[in-house]
């Protein structure tokens, strides 16, 4: 994937983690937690191809 595919990924998965996050089900809390860490990696990982290169 490019940089721009992973940072706009990124950015659904930490929208879509912080939604879950309001609800009041522990699991879909938790569940939202998980996915908004998963979008800021993924995030992290297009500045790093955009820094490097779509090589790595």
């Amino acid at each position: 994937m490019g940089e721009l595919t992973d940072k706009i990924k990124g950015n659904v998965n930490e929208a879509v983690g912080k939604a879950k996050q309001h609800s009041d089900d522990p699991e879909t809390k938790a569940e939202g937690k998980q996915q908004e860490a998963k979008g800021k990696g993924q995030q992290f990982k297009g500045e790093v191809k955009g820094k490097m290169g779509d090589d790595i």
